[in-house]
């Protein structure tokens, strides 16, 4: 099996959409000549020619709603945001629009779109670059939100996004770009809606999404290194729809709860997940559910304080310690 990486993977999944369905394209800036901002379409210009791989203005809220519309009429747009902060300049486009023409139509108007970009911090580029808006896409009926932490979910994530009739926000990482994992040729699917379990566990649940997970991990091996405390990982893949039943099986075997993101604390998808957690597991819980998140702040820009403002495997291995009190 080819090892490659996250930045691959994506722009395998969407070759093989655009070679499969020829209503699929992809739009955005710099996606074209530029080969991508972050080099994600490298090569699909020369590969399927500009009528599938189309350069856009720097207009969020002009490029968004011309995919909007396109995938009212049919075609299923990938619109890329170079940076997912830019979501908000189409709020309107996006949550008001798209989120509810199949609702409002009666069934009639699918909106196929997925509106794809990297949502993160940790690059040093500013709070106006460095949003993490699972949470406020997630609270919209009708919008679909995806959240891949390895290589070979944002392959087989992205393709079911692009096969989904709902508008699906793909929430990528762009330090994860470069991380490489096997991921197999050819078509496979994961299906939106389903966490994975990446680590078993007895002691205690370390839930989480996106890059976090790859510190929770490190974080659980640390626990299992030194206090012999046997945490199992959580991967939710999907905010919504969410996996409420692998989050409960998980936490009724374990009977204690860490959710861990890089999203800000208040109305966060942790006190989501928490909320269900108290819920529909309260007696099976040991302890209350902790969180760890960012540190509640606009994203600094100087690069040794956003390292410890985001979730780290310090700080993850500290607040499970704390949990298991």
């Amino acid at each position: 099996m080819p090892v490659i990486t996250y930045r691959e993977a994506l722009r395998a999944a969407m070759s093989e959409e655009i070679e499969r369905d020829p209503n699929v394209l992809l739009m955005g800036e710099e996606v074209a000549q530029f080969n991508g901002a972050y080099k994600i379409s490298e090569g699909m210009l020369a590969k399927y020619g500009p009528k599938r791989i189309v350069d856009t203005p720097i207009s969020e809220a002009g490029f968004i709603g011309m995919g909007v519309g396109a995938a009212m009429l049919g075609l299923r747009p990938v619109m890329e945001l170079m940076f997912f902060s830019f979501y908000s300049v189409a709020f309107d486009q996006i949550f008001n629009n798209a989120a509810n023409i199949r609702y409002m139509s009666g069934g009639l108007i699918n909106c196929p779109i997925v509106i794809r970009g990297p949502a993160n911090g940790g690059t040093n580029v500013g709070a106006t670059h460095s949003h993490t808006p699972e949470s406020i896409a997630a609270y919209h009926p009708g919008i679909k939100v995806v959240v891949p932490s390895n290589a070979y979910d944002a392959k087989g994530l992205m393709k079911s996004a692009i096969r989904d009739n709902d508008p699906v926000m793909f929430m990528e990482n762009t330090i994860l770009y470069g991380e490489s994992m096997e991921v197999p040729d050819g078509e496979y699917l994961v299906p939106l809606g389903k966490a994975n379990v990446l680590r078993e566990g007895t002691d205690l649940s370390i839930i989480g999404h996106g890059r976090a997970i790859q510190m929770a991990l490190k974080a659980a091996d640390l626990l299992k290194e030194k206090h012999n405390i046997n945490a199992e990982v959580v991967d939710l893949r999907s905010i919504r729809p969410l996996d409420e039943e692998t989050i409960l099986n998980s936490v009724k075997k374990t009977n204690r709860a860490l959710y861990v993101e890089e999203s800000k604390p208040f109305c966060s998808v942790g006190a989501m997940v928490a909320c269900i957690i108290s819920d529909k597991a309260f007696d099976y819980l040991d302890a209350p559910v902790k969180r760890l998140t960012s540190i509640d702040a606009p994203a600094i820009y100087s690069p040794p304080l956003e390292k410890l403002q985001l979730p780290t495997v310090e700080r993850i291995y500290q607040a499970a310690l704390e949990t298991l009190k």
